[in-house]
């Protein structure tokens, strides 16, 4: 059985390529708001969990996930994509 790997990328790194993101919420459904549609599909939306253990870790894209934050980030993702992003610092994120 092969495994495979996952490529990480740190925060931190994204923050210098892509700009500082802030957090979109989502009042109604994603479908219906298009500012959102908009971000989506030019790669700036990135969708953070938590992990068992209380890490956070992002992923390029939207998925909709239990206790899942959202970040609109100024610049594409695109390069990032498939990556797991780790080191969330949330003092990077606009308010």
């Amino acid at each position: 059985m092969k495994l495979l790997k996952v490529k990480t990328t740190r925060f931190t790194i994204i923050v210098e390529k892509c700009g500082r993101p802030e957090v979109y919420i989502l009042w109604q459904k994603p479908k219906t708001d298009r500012r959102f549609q908009s971000l989506l599909k030019n790669n700036r939306i990135m969708t953070v969990r938590t992990t068992e253990s209380g890490t956070d870790f992002g992923e390029v894209g939207f998925y909709q996930k239990q206790g899942a934050r959202h970040l609109a980030f100024p610049k594409s993702l695109k390069r990032f994509e498939g990556h797991r992003i780790v080191g969330i610092d949330w003092g990077l994120v606009q308010s």
